[in-house]
């Protein structure tokens, strides 16, 4: 078997897998956004490193909704730099700096994307939400952070601090195929698996709203 064939296999085993099991995390988170949209609250996203993406996956895209606010940090997301991106992450108090300049309230719910939950910018980040009366849903690995220590002065992981967790089923360390030319593991699934929920989360929530105000694509 091709390294590609094997990877696309593997990955998608974990997207059933995905699919099989996190249905009801994302009919409750959805619940959740329906509540705080309908009463009007807002619904945000966030996510550092890589886990941007899934941030970014729920914004402004075609078929989503066109109401969701995101939080995009430059200095948190990778092209000012790799090296830069991984340690603002674990930088504690800048997730405070985030809160301060984004007008999250008591009854909006924040989607928090980290495959890893450990680092203090998400779980620091979560902790503020709710402590301004707001909801929380982690997406995140949770075989990875159940392997993991936290890098937060909390202690806590992102799980530990959200409402609903929804798990992107995936392996500690993310890649998931093994080649004989190096001892790290290829192909990573936290970003592939990540949109799919979140799509999943979107068709859910649109589903249940009475009036959704869904985008079309520009380029349709």
């Amino acid at each position: 078997m091709s390294g590609a064939s094997e990877y696309m296999q593997q990955a998608l085993a974990i997207a059933q897998r995905a699919a099989e099991t996190q249905t009801g995390a994302i009919q409750v988170a959805a619940k959740l956004v329906v509540e705080a949209m309908t009463s009007g609250h807002r619904f945000w996203v966030f996510g550092t490193g890589h886990s941007h993406l899934i941030a970014e996956e729920l914004y402004g895209r075609a078929g989503g909704l066109a109401d969701v606010r995101a939080i995009l940090e430059p200095g948190l997301m990778l092209h000012e730099g790799l090296a830069k991106s991984s340690l603002l992450e674990r930088l504690p108090g800048l997730a405070d700096v985030l809160l301060q300049t984004h007008d999250i309230e008591a009854g909006d719910v924040v989607l928090i994307a980290s495959n890893s939950g450990r680092n203090a910018v998400p779980v620091e980040f979560a902790l503020g939400v709710r402590a301004r009366g707001a909801h929380v849903i982690a997406l995140t690995s949770m075989a990875h952070t159940t392997a993991v220590t936290s890098r937060a002065p909390t202690g806590q992981r992102l799980f530990e601090t959200a409402d609903v967790v929804i798990d992107n089923c995936g392996t500690p360390g993310d890649a998931v195929v093994a080649v004989d030319t190096t001892p790290e593991r290829t192909g990573a699934t936290s970003t592939m698996i990540g949109a799919m929920l979140a799509q999943a989360l979107t068709v859910e929530i649109v589903s249940r709203l009475e009036n959704p105000n869904v985008l079309r694509s520009l380029n349709a």
